[in-house]
């Protein structure tokens, strides 16, 4: 299993990997400094959307449980921008909408910008033959209120091809297939 470089990144998007793609690194966007999206030499930078479920205590006692989550939870927003309260949790999704070939298996990292200001994302493998729009996981450890912005990069997507395996996750019909939007824990 290797990684896969620009152009091959590029030849599994054009066939349906990656939806909407773009070519290349975008820095700029209506002559104003974004955080960077787009093909990179050895991955793809993923884009936030506009949908954010911010995680409060509103409630009062409402416990996070993955066997029984409580809608209460958290609290939609739809914001070009959204502010993570300090030591908190926001979920949001991809902009893309991926569809992952039966040869390929896919990692997450966050991206350096947002690092460097205490946001630390998690995003969990996309595996061969998964398809939907990525659900992202960001935590702010910063004891201030931190900033994030859709439709700029939030991850850098790290793409290797091997051999394909005997079940992959369509076929076993994971319970994430087909995602659409920011998509809460299923048992």
């Amino acid at each position: 299993m290797s990684i896969l470089p620009d152009w091959r990144i590029r030849e599994l998007a054009k066939a349906g990997m990656i939806a909407p793609f773009e070519d290349r690194l975008i820095r700029t966007a209506e002559n104003a400094s974004v955080i960077s999206y787009g093909l990179s030499s050895f991955g793809y930078d993923l884009r936030c959307a506009d949908e954010w479920k911010v995680f409060t205590n509103a409630h009062g006692n409402t416990i996070v449980d993955p066997k029984a989550f409580d809608e209460r939870a958290f609290i939609d927003i739809r914001a070009a921008e959204i502010i993570i309260p300090p030591n908190s949790f926001v979920l949001a999704r991809s902009l893309e909408y991926m569809r992952i070939p039966d040869t390929v298996m896919v990692v997450a990292l966050g991206k350096s910008t947002y690092a460097r200001c205490g946001i630390v994302a998690n995003v969990t493998p996309l595996e061969p033959g998964w398809e939907g729009h990525v659900t992202l996981e960001f935590s702010n450890t910063t004891p201030l209120p931190a900033k994030m912005y859709a439709n700029e990069g939030c991850v850098q997507l790290l793409f290797f091809e091997g051999e394909r395996p005997e079940t992959t996750y369509g076929d076993r019909q994971g319970k994430y297939q087909g995602q659409q939007g920011v998509t809460l824990p299923r048992l």
